[in-house]
């Protein structure tokens, strides 16, 4: 995906009616040349570009939407990295601009931590420029995604997901996530602004902290989001589905909250390309009739440390007992690793 001439030879060999980019390394020059050609990428070029490194971004955010953001700084060195954590204070974030699923991220609590914090952002970035963002770390309240759907007739948006993250990445999400009514105003503005600014028509996963009635952009997927997969239970329809009626301009219905859900993932402890799973009908018996369990394997050929295999759905009376049945099912879910 990074090659842009082996980009350009797939889709001129498949001639796609529409290029969905679903990954974060791609060569986004090569797509926005494809767009000026006449080829529709969804949900835009201008979307992916500014979305494929954590500054392009943020800078966009805070300084050409003046959206509320925390502070921050961005470094190419260790010694910028150290300077930058002192403009921005401790304790801070740190993060490399091209990464997923919180790879790379650490906080940094004291100074002599933040030259180890950049030296494990740039260990762990994707591409080859070593670039990382410094970021004030925010006391808040709760974090959600805003899933906000662009479409031919306006901006629609779902109710929001909470998600608890551990080591830069999610492992449980619910919906709907408890936010005060001028968050949630706050947060609705913000995205709607955003993504008309970006374009096209699609799913953005809009990510915010939330403090008090303060919503704090964080970050953009300009896709179905991770957390999202909540949605595979929760609403209908379900973020995929919003993502492809937006982009064929197809009708979509008022989207309507089921009950209140969760998701909580299935993880890999050692790395291994000869895996199996066992206790599927444990982890669903979880479920009863009125309460339904679910599961998403996701099918990849191999395993890394704490790399995401699946995820378990729940459905409660409640968000907390939702969560707390998600977490069960995916605990029963073991994966084996060698023949």
């Amino acid at each position: 995906m990074l090659d842009g001439a082996a980009l350009r030879a797939a889709a001129e060999k498949h001639k796609p009616d529409v290029i969905v980019p679903e990954i974060e390394a791609i060569d986004t020059a090569t797509l926005a040349e494809l767009e000026q050609e006449g080829w529709r990428i969804a949900p835009s070029a201008k979307a992916v570009q500014l979305t494929m490194n954590r500054d392009g971004i943020r800078e966009f955010a805070a300084k050409e939407l003046a959206l509320v953001t925390s502070k921050y700084r961005f470094a190419e060195s260790r010694d910028e990295a150290i300077a930058a954590a002192t403009e921005v204070g401790l304790p801070c974030v740190i993060k490399p601009v091209m990464s997923s699923s919180g790879k790379g991220q650490s906080l940094a609590a004291k100074a002599e931590e933040v030259g180890p914090a950049w030296d494990y952002a740039v260990e762990k970035m994707r591409g080859d420029r070593p670039r990382v963002i410094v970021e004030e770390f925010i006391e808040f309240d709760s974090e959600i995604t805003l899933l906000t759907v662009a479409t031919k007739d306006g901006i629609l948006f779902c109710p929001p997901v909470g998600h608890r993250q551990e080591d830069g990445d999610y492992r449980e999400s619910w919906q709907p996530a408890e936010i005060s009514e001028g968050a949630l105003f706050s947060a609705r503005n913000q995205a709607r602004k955003l993504v008309t600014a970006l374009g096209g028509h699609g799913i953005f996963g809009v990510e915010f902290f939330v403090r008090g009635d303060q919503a704090i952009f964080s970050e953009l997927s300009p896709r179905p989001h991770d957390t999202g997969m909540v949605t595979l239970i929760s609403q209908f329809p379900n973020e995929f589905e919003l993502h492809l009626r937006a982009i064929l301009g197809l009708p979509i219905p008022a989207i309507e909250l089921i009950g209140p859900s969760a998701s909580a993932v299935i993880l890999a402890t050692e790395e291994s390309e000869s895996i199996s799973y066992e206790g599927i009908a444990d982890a669903l018996s979880v479920g009863a009739p009125q309460r339904p369990v679910d599961l998403r394997i996701f099918a990849k050929p191999m395993t890394l440390k704490n790399r995401r295999m699946g995820v378990a759905l729940a459905r409660d009376g409640n968000v907390d007992d939702a969560v707390a049945r998600a977490r069960s099912a995916a605990s029963r879910v073991r994966v084996r690793y060698g023949s």
